[in-house]
């Protein structure tokens, strides 16, 4: 039976429980503002040492500084999570970026994503943001997740994330 709940710091190796592998078809790229949609038929394969490093660390510093991860999980077994970051972003300072979010390959498909979404997205409304920010990997699925829950492009891509992604695809989503 699945339950969710929040994660705390402690939990990180957790986190490697995660199947992030995946089959894609298309990825997406922005030209000129548009999105475009690419062939590029390929397996990517479940987080190596340096990656599963990366991810951690990027959960642990989001929780230090007061961002919240909700963990989705089946008996003992972490199967999808979600990270809202701390910071506030935008010219407003009305944003609040989605770090993190995977769930599990055998897993996808069945409403994890859109329950952890959600509570992120009522998370960052308590919290007075009108907007989630999402750096989006650029894999069709992941696109299509985000704007099937309403999320577009941003006009106003964050600087900061779009140097350390940039091959993401940035979205903003209204709350």
């Amino acid at each position: 039976m699945l339950f969710f709940r929040e994660l705390k710091i402690d939990e990180v190796q957790k986190l490697t429980e995660i199947d992030r592998s995946e089959t894609i078809d298309f990825i997406y790229q922005i030209n000129n503002g548009n999105i475009q949609e690419i062939n590029a038929p390929h397996e990517c394969p479940n987080w190596n040492d340096e990656i599963t490093k990366g991810i951690q660390d990027r959960f642990v510093y989001e929780l230090k500084n007061t961002g919240l991860a909700i963990g989705a999980f089946d008996g003992e077994l972490l199967v999808g999570f979600g990270v809202l970051a701390h910071k506030f972003r935008g010219k407003q300072k009305d944003q609040l970026q989605i770090a993190l979010m995977f769930v599990s390959r055998k897993y996808r498909r069945q409403g994890i994503g859109s329950l952890i979404m959600n509570e992120l997205s009522n998370e960052a409304r308590r919290r007075g943001a009108k907007y989630l920010y999402i750096s989006s990997t650029e894999t069709r699925s992941a696109v299509y997740f985000y704007k099937s829950h309403g999320s577009q492009l941003t006009d106003e891509v964050d600087e900061e994330l779009f140097n350390e992604e940039p091959n993401d695809i940035h979205m903003i989503k209204e709350l």
